[in-house]
């Protein structure tokens, strides 16, 4: 396999390394800032464990981008009443899935693109709060 195949890999498995820091420390905005820099230098670590400064700039990257997209998911989540710990036992979850599909060919590039433009799709159609019950005790 040529180079392109370790980049995609290195991208991706950031991109899953992403998902897991905004699913555990993404709760805020300051938890947000931390989740970037360490999904960044873990990216830039395992781009290393795999290849050469290609893989490395790969994986940092991916990390940012992976919390770039699902920052938005976890605090949404946590805004409607969602538990820290749930969340991030179902963000981990993906993240893992994330990490295995990134093995096969070209899906680690589509990993990285496709986890931002879902996360400003989620900006643009959530809605504050749900109204649920308090509007028919009016």
């Amino acid at each position: 396999m040529g180079s392109w195949y370790w980049i995609g890999l290195a991208v991706g498995l950031g991109a899953a390394l992403g998902v897991l820091c905004a699913g555990a420390l993404a709760s805020s905005p300051l938890g947000t800032l931390l989740a970037v820099l360490l999904a960044a230098g873990g990216g830039l670590l395992i781009g290393l464990g795999i290849g050469e400064w290609g893989e490395a700039i790969g994986g940092a990257i991916g990390g940012v981008l992976g919390v770039g997209g699902s920052a938005q998911f976890v605090q949404g989540a946590l805004r409607r009443g969602g538990t820290q710990l749930a969340t991030a036992i179902w963000i981990a979850l993906v993240a893992v899935l994330i990490g295995a599909l990134a093995l096969i060919p070209v899906v680690g590039y589509l990993e990285a693109v496709a986890l931002p433009l879902i996360g400003a799709r989620l900006r643009t159609r959530t809605s504050e709060k749900y109204a649920g019950l308090r509007s028919l005790a009016k």
